[in-house]
């Protein structure tokens, strides 16, 4: 029997390498990752799946050109104004996570207005990690816990995370077949289970999700005990 995830984490890795094969721009290979993000979507409603985290933008990728870093926020803001309507419809509430206020104007002007769209939805909540890193993320939780006067522990921590009612995901994967977390969740995946998928994003569907579910579903999780 396969045991299904409540939440999943995805290192979506391979866009580019995706569209240098073809001898295409960058930017194909992201516009081609929409389509593997809506194929990833589907399958996780399918299977009964809760929590779906996206790495969508790092903190660290303002460091790329910035035609490509351009391209990629008008992409996110073009991707989430055709997708909400097929997001309603299938209950799909979406959240976002990171430094969002270091973003575009236009791009926080579409997050605020997709997050009160879908705000009311539990079908899946799908979340967005955008301009987000995990060290920042333990960073800012610690100076918002000094700013509140309170002292922190290792469960009190997470009321300071970007989303405090997130839970840790049970399955990581990270596609393209690179064995790197690249500063991802850093906190809530201590105890997750990592799956590594030789598969380029814009290639990944239902297909390559269940591999790492069935694989997830053969692994005796005891966090630390016996």
């Amino acid at each position: 029997m396969i045991k299904i995830p409540q939440h999943i984490a995805i290192i979506m890795d391979g866009n580019g390498r995706w569209a240098r094969k073809r001898g295409l721009p960058r930017s194909y290979g992201h516009y081609a990752g929409v389509k593997a993000v809506r194929r990833t979507i589907e399958a996780c409603l399918d299977l009964g799946v809760k929590y779906l985290s996206l790495f969508t933008f790092s903190t660290e990728n303002w460091a790329r050109p910035k035609d490509e870093v351009e391209e990629i926020m008008k992409l996110f803001s073009k991707t989430i104004r055709e997708e909400i309507d097929n997001l309603k419809e299938k209950k799909v509430r979406v959240l976002f996570m990171g430094r969002l206020n270091e973003l575009p104007e236009d791009v926080k002007e579409n997050i605020e207005w997709t997050t009160k769209e879908t705000e009311k939805f539990r079908e899946l909540t799908l979340v967005i990690c955008m301009n987000y890193s995990g060290r920042a993320e333990i960073v800012d939780a610690v100076n918002k816990a000094v700013e509140a006067g309170k002292k922190v522990d290792m469960e009190s921590i997470r009321n300071f995370f970007y989303i405090p009612e997130l839970p840790d995901p049970d399955l990581l994967i990270r596609t393209s077949n690179e064995l790197r977390i690249s500063n991802f969740l850093l906190y809530q995946i201590a105890y997750s289970e990592i799956y590594i998928s030789d598969v380029l994003w814009p290639d990944f569907d239902k297909e390559e999700l269940l591999k790492a579910i069935k694989a997830y579903s053969t692994r005796e999780r005891r966090f630390g005990g016996i």
